[in-house]
């Protein structure tokens, strides 16, 4: 039963069309933040006079903390306190997270910010609990859809916007600017989005679990985002996550108060999926790593033997993603039906088939604009693919008043994997390098891009391995029916 009289029917809306918009403005907002930032990197090391690059690093790394946290946790509030009080939430970290830095006008403040701004980005997850519950039969589809749609615009947003940014705005307009944005995004969500509580079924939040999840996840994200800069050291925080990680499965089918259903986490076509949504992620990080290093880097600046790059601005760099958008709009409507018809996993061996073709064409030729526009458009269809089933899988294994535990649980998944495809990508190109004459700048030797790509592809075909063993083990080609 439904537990607010402004709320008897949770498909109460002001509009389907105001509600997917501002779902697509979450998503678009929260993802172009990341991808945002690479171009404006020199640009906050000069404004704060920061002396090594390291120092630099910290901000994606408590940006990358605070989603963790974020992931963890609010979707899954989202079931407990209401979709509306959720994502006015997560609009207001977003929003206190900018002030913060643009006031503060610190070094220190804009690591604060970040943090702030992580936790928040978790409001991308968000539509594929409120679009469900509001929409009736057709919610999630029309909510995997929004995420995976907005998804590929914000990466590509984020890439030419800050090109733009770094050409035309001070650092501090610009944080003045994306706090505004996101005032007005959650007043938007305030205005719209239905206030949905959770019925008796949906469950409560695991306090003690729910904190140890974050610790776990918290520190495997750490030792990813810092594993270069720290080296070996970073293998401890790795190596107290996977412990904490393994303690945490084990005290979870104990505990009276999971974080999340035992059947959903026994189910193992669901964890298939999860893990498939996490190297999707891994995948798609490592593409967007190497194709920003590659086409930034200057061949003129380096000596005849070792010259290689595109020598493009950030702006003109984030251009060449524009094919990785437009068919993400596409894969997520081509996936749509056969996961609806329970052919989910195949939809996923596809997918990653379709991208591993595309990072294969990259790790044969990748010195020219053409080969990076006709692999990122093949590399966008795949991934959007992988995405759709993988969260409509994880969504469909569990009725809607518990929407919110499983984009928890699948976003947790590509938070992992986004940091997981960074951090393996950089440890390949900071393996052998070259010194820019005249420079102590050092870039990657040209031939660990190769080696980066190849990487890549077998990360693909470890998700072709992954949904084939879990095929094999429940016997059935069916993906879960709803919990």
């Amino acid at each position: 039963m439904i537990e607010s009289s402004e709320t008897t029917d949770p498909r109460r809306t002001s509009g389907r069309v105001p509600l997917v918009g501002v779902a697509a403005l979450l998503v678009i907002l929260t993802n172009a933040i990341v991808f945002i930032l690479p171009p404006l990197l020199p640009v906050i090391q000069a404004h704060y006079q920061l002396t090594t690059v390291s120092s630099v690093t910290w901000i994606f790394t408590l940006l990358t903390l605070g989603g963790g946290a974020g992931f963890v946790l609010m979707p899954r509030l989202s079931d407990v306190i209401g979709d509306r009080d959720t994502a006015v939430l997560s609009g207001a970290a977003l929003t206190a997270g900018a002030l913060i830095a643009a006031i503060g006008d610190s070094y220190a403040a804009l690591l604060v910010g970040a943090t702030v701004m992580g936790f928040g980005m978790a409001a991308q997850m968000l539509p594929l609990g409120f679009l469900r519950r509001s929409l009736g039969d057709n919610g999630l589809s029309i909510a995997v859809a929004v995420l995976v749609v907005a998804t590929g615009v914000g990466i590509v947003a984020g890439m030419i916007g800050g090109g733009f940014i770094v050409q035309n705005l001070s650092l501090r307009t610009f944080l003045f600017v994306l706090a505004a944005a996101f005032a007005a995004t959650t007043a938007a969500s305030y205005l719209t989005i239905p206030q949905y509580r959770r019925s008796a079924s949906g469950g409560s939040i695991g306090a003690v679990g729910t904190l140890c999840l974050i610790g776990w996840v918290g520190a495997i994200l750490l030792a990813l985002s810092q594993g270069v800069v720290w080296g070996e050291e970073a293998l401890i925080p790795l190596a107290a996550g996977l412990v904490g990680a393994a303690v945490w499965l084990w005290a979870q089918r104990k505990t009276s108060t999971p974080v999340f259903d035992r059947a959903l986490l026994k189910s193992p076509f669901v964890t298939a999926a999860c893990v498939a949504v996490g190297l999707f992620a891994t995948v798609n990080s490592a593409f967007l790593v190497l194709l920003s290093n590659y086409a930034q880097t200057d061949p003129a600046s380096l000596a005849p033997q070792d010259s290689y790059g595109l020598g493009r601005t950030a702006l003109q760099t984030g251009w060449l993603m524009v094919p990785f958008a437009v068919t993400f709009l596409v894969g997520g409507t081509v996936a749509e039906k056969p996961v609806a018809q329970g052919r989910g996993a195949a939809v996923l061996i596809t997918g990653a088939i379709v991208s591993l073709g595309g990072l294969a064409l990259l790790a044969v030729a990748h010195d020219r604009p053409w080969e990076y526009l006709v692999s990122a458009g093949i590399i966008g269809l795949g991934c959007s693919m992988g995405y759709a089933s993988g969260f409509a899988v994880v969504q469909m294994a569990v009725p809607e008043e518990k929407a919110g535990m499983a984009a928890a649980i699948a976003g947790t998944a590509m938070a992992i994997g986004f940091a997981l495809g960074s951090a393996i990508v950089t440890t390949i190109l900071t393996a052998s390098t070259v010194v820019i004459p005249g420079t102590d700048i050092a870039v990657a030797n040209k031939g660990e891009y190769s080696t980066s790509y190849w990487t890549a592809v077998g990360l693909a075909a470890l998700i072709v391995l992954t949904v084939a063993v879990s095929r094999i083990r429940t016997g059935r080609r069916a993906t879960p029916n709803p919990a």
